[in-house]
């Protein structure tokens, strides 16, 4: 480090800027940006705090230089030394996150020095700063009171506590800790800490360990004589834990050799420009402080930033030239490669895309990389093109040109990984996992798909060629042109690396094109919370969990097979009989034939063909009705179709690497936020028959784990009750009683006590269609009851709930006012066709009133799931599966229950502080050998 300009009569202030923002987050009540709703509560503290720090710091004791600290993550050096550390800690609240940045930029606004180090705690580089100043003459104030800290008070290095305003001095040290600062690492490694997960000695707490240290002076002669101590149990404790010991003291202990790369000098104490930082606070909607400033500097402030309105078309696509693909660049050797490398990491921002031999992520091998940091600049590295129609990981000859793929990973690595360089991507999930698979984890990540998810639910498909077409006016090349169709289609590695070049390299500058339309668009939508909070942290999350796999019993499946094989022939024998004659069950057409020439049964017509509709719908009517081959069709297709969708594909299915299935959920695919499994749908296995129960007995862990399941109870009635305001069902929720024989009461003036199951059962059909917009043609196929009898059902509700018609009534007129609705959490859900005459206004209205209810529980349990990952850091568990209001872990038999603790606290908690409930969310748990027992 260079020490110009720093030395003798140098005073330096350290701030712990990672204190600041957690104290002004739980100081503060939450608090949102207007504009876009995006959290500022964080910021507005710290920005607050901040500025009394500036105010205060002034006479004879001002600092010269001065620093704001800021931990980097979550994973340090001390995690390489035991593996939880820190492990118990609860993750940063969804509402932090998108505020960690913003702090960084309020410190720069300030004109502070804002430091971070990668693998270094915030409290490391405090420390070499202290003692690097106390070498070079200077003083150092630390302004924090994080009790680690307090090992450096001493010559030239005080303590300031912020939150009473008081120095730390040794005798306080002392008073604290039985020791003073040189020997509070002893004590702090004998005592452990369980906050942060360092295990010291058992039984030993900070009063015992500072008697010990002191009678012996300091850890390793503690240990060195434990021979020594009187009392036995003590003494033994020393003894058989002397290494976890040692362990913990290497945690606790400040390391105050951090690699620090900038001079002294640049830590220099300046005033803050009032214009930029009046900018910044004004961009944050800060306007008291905003006030405050221009009042300081005698500067006339900003005018305050108008809020959008409530609804802005799009922004035009910026004016950008069209796609050359002429100019792009084949990245061929190290040097070059390092070149763009370089040119990245000053821009701080890139589009990449990978391509593969596979859509399969957990078996597709990369073949090359594409970067695009700029308009007009892209380039295509190819590791794993080949020669020929051999692919090359079937053998082929490596075609000549290409970097070794070690080295060219080797130096992309620390790009992608590298936190101060967004990577832009579409569809990031998937290069996401490719390259995991190759040892890279990139972050951060933003996503073009994601981004315009979050703005066009509903409106269009999010696929790069549909968006590039839309919105900047660009036709991509099809995939197909490079590599065909059908049983002549060859793998990516097969096409000659100049046509690869064009292809890849346009994709990652098609892809920063669209970032470049989108992200500008999000404050406008006010969806800026929604992507960052909703979308974005999917992607790892969901990414995780497809790459786990779930482990499958593929005999259970076959056995299956062979009997529905059984059963299928069983009611084709009695369909045959029943229609007095052989036919195709799976002809809609022979089938057709029978049900309305045959048998005479009046037939709506389906489609543009003309011909009668065979639909499930319409032989659930036949079958209501009486007619039981129409019912046998229906338990036949029923059948068929779990043959053919699971016990007989999903052995098929299974990695052969892992040893797994390995499902791939769509972010982007549900209008409402729905997660959508796919490549095997482990989504509709029917939950309540007998079928779907034995399917689930496939579904199995390992020896010495179980399945973990855990399902929100009722979660889309609870946020109808809180929608709508409906006392009843509120009161219901809240004190746990049995919702739908209470509705049955209400309705139907009948005692909960003693109720006839089949009232509660028409109440609970009533209770779930009513939240889709069930008719009482519905009603009545669900419930095998006459229409008018249905009808009269649903008038007795709504007469017995009217908040719920005025609910329907209020977001109809929302969804045709403004074209789009959204959920608590503020998505925003378009609803195309709501003012639309005809069949189709019928359904669109039952989407645009459902849509708040399902999304908003979707918002939830994505929320839960993003807490998750870091929530169960220290448990032997792992997330594997969501199915809609469900969660599936498994886990080891003895981490069982602390799983289920955890995850049942953060499921019923996901909507705080973001959204407060009026009916508590509940969430029912079970734990098995196989998803069935669990269930």
């Amino acid at each position: 480090m260079n020490d110009e300009g720093f030395g003798k009569g140098s005073h330096l202030h350290l701030i712990d800027g990672s204190a600041f923002i957690f104290r002004a987050y739980h100081a503060l009540p939450p608090l949102t940006r207007k504009s876009d709703g995006l959290p500022v509560g964080a910021v507005a503290g710290f920005c607050n705090m901040i500025w009394k720090y500036i105010n205060d710091a002034r006479g004879p004791d001002a600092p010269t230089h001065a620093a704001v600290i800021f931990d980097h993550s979550s994973k340090t050096f001390r995690n390489e030394i035991y593996d939880n550390y820190k492990a118990n800690r609860p993750p940063p609240p969804e509402e932090l996150k998108p505020q960690f940045p913003l702090t960084r930029e309020a410190t720069r606004a300030f004109n502070l020095a804002c430091l971070e180090i990668r693998d270094y705690e915030a409290d490391d580089i405090i420390a070499t700063l202290a003692c690097q100043a106390r070498e070079l003459g200077g003083t150092v104030t630390i302004i924090s009171s994080d009790k680690d800290l307090m090992q450096l008070v001493g010559d030239g290095v005080d303590m300031l506590d912020p939150i009473k305003g008081k120095s730390i001095t040794r005798d306080e040290v002392f008073e604290k800790f039985g020791v003073y600062p040189e020997r509070v690492a002893d004590v702090q490694a004998l005592a452990g800490d369980a906050v942060d997960n360092v295990p010291g000695a058992p039984g030993i707490g900070i009063k015992t360990a500072a008697q010990l240290i002191n009678e012996y002076g300091d850890l390793e002669s503690l240990l060195d004589r434990a021979e020594e101590i009187k009392q036995p149990k003590r003494r033994q404790t020393l003894i058989d834990h002397a290494e976890q010991i040692r362990i913990s003291k290497r945690l606790v202990q400040l390391d105050c050799q951090t690699p620090i790369d900038f001079a002294m000098a640049t830590l220099e104490v300046k005033d803050p420009n009032p214009a930029v930082l009046m900018d910044f606070l004004n961009q944050m909607e800060f306007r008291t402080l905003t006030n405050r400033v221009a009042e300081r500097f005698k500067a006339a402030p900003p005018e305050p930033v108008a809020p959008p309105p409530a609804e802005t078309s799009a922004p035009a696509a910026p004016q950008f030239p069209p796609l050359n693909c002429e100019n792009y660049v084949t990245i061929r050797d190290m040097d070059t490669l390092r070149q763009w490398l370089d040119a990245i990491a000053q821009k701080g921002m890139v589009a990449v895309d990978t391509e593969t031999t596979s859509l399969d992520e957990m078996q597709a091998e990369l073949v090359g990389v594409s970067l695009c940091p700029e308009v007009g600049m892209a380039a295509y590295i190819p590791l794993g093109h080949v020669e020929g129609t051999a692919d090359l990981f079937g053998g082929g000859a490596r075609s000549e040109g290409q970097i070794p793929m070690e080295e060219a990973l080797a130096a992309l690595k620390p790009v992608l990984e590298d936190p101060a360089i967004l990577k832009i991507l579409h569809n990031a999930k998937y290069d996401w996992k490719i390259l995991a698979r190759y040892g890279i984890r990139m972050s951060p990540v933003d996503d073009t798909m994601l981004l315009s998810y979050a703005l066009n639910a509903a409106l269009h498909n999010h696929g790069m060629d549909e968006l590039a077409q839309t919105y900047i006016g660009h036709r991509c090349q099809p995939i197909k042109e490079l590599i065909g169709s059908g049983k002549n289609q060859i793998t990516f590695a097969q096409v000659p690396i100049d046509k690869a070049t064009r292809y890849a390299a346009e994709d990652a500058e098609v892809t920063w094109r669209l970032w470049q339309h989108f992200k500008p668009q999000l404050p406008a939508a006010q969806v800026t919370t929604v992507y960052e909070t909703l979308e974005r942290p999917m992607i790892e999350v969901l990414a995780g969990m497809e790459m786990a796999g779930v482990r499958i019993d593929s005999d259970h499946l076959r056995a299956m097979s062979g009997a529905f094989a059984q059963k299928m022939a069983q009611l084709e024998d009695e369909a045959h009989t029943l229609a007095g004659t052989k036919f195709n069950l799976g002809s809609t057409k022979q089938l057709g034939d029978i049900l309305f020439n045959q048998m005479g049964l009046a037939g709506t017509k389906a489609g543009k063909s003309g011909a009668l509709s065979t639909s499930a719908d319409v032989l659930e009517d036949f079958a209501a009705e009486g007619h039981e081959l129409p019912a046998r069709i229906l338990d036949w297709r029923g059948i068929s179709k779990l043959k053919s969708t699971y016990t007989d594909a999903l052995p098929t299915s299974v990695n052969p690497e892992t040893g797994r299935v390995h499902t791939s959920y769509s972010i982007a695919g549900a209008a409402t936020g729905r997660l959508a499994s796919t490549d095997p749908n482990l989504q509709n296995i029917p939950v309540r028959t007998e079928e779907g129960r034995r399917i689930r007995e496939a579904f199995i862990a390992p020896e010495g784990r179980k399945l973990v399941s855990l399902d929100y109870s009722q979660i889309e009635l609870r946020i109808l009750a809180h929608m709508a305001d409906i006392p009843a069902l509120k009161q219901a929720f809240s004190e746990g009683i049995d919702i739908h024989a209470m509705t049955a009461s209400q309705m139907f003036g009948v005692p909960v006590e003693g109720m006839d199951p089949m009232i509660r059962r028409r109440a609970k059909a009533i209770n779930f269609g009513v939240i889709y917009g069930i008719s009482s043609f519905g009603l009545s196929r669900n419930l095998r009851i006459p229409r008018a009898e249905a009808q009269e059902f649903i008038d007795t509700y709504f007469k017995r709930f009217p908040e719920i018609r005025a609910y329907m009534d209020r977001t109809t007129r929302e969804a045709k006012t403004q074209g789009f609705v959204r959920t608590l959490f503020g998505r925003r859900i378009h609803t195309p066709g709501i003012s639309s005459s005809g069949p189709a206004a019928g359904g669109a209205r039952r989407a645009a009133i459902n849509a708040p209810i399902q999304g908003t529980a979707a918002d939830i349990i994505r929320r839960a799931m993003i807490r998750m990952p870091k929530a169960i850091e220290g448990l032997p568990a792992k997330m594997l599966l969501q199915v809609h209001d469900e969660l599936v872990f498994e886990a080891e038999d003895s981490a069982v229950e602390p799983l289920i603790a955890i995850a049942r606290e953060i499921m019923e908690n996901a909507h705080i502080p973001a959204v407060h409930l009026s009916v508590p969310l509940v969430v029912d748990a079970g734990a098995g050998r196989s998803w069935a027992e669990a269930h």
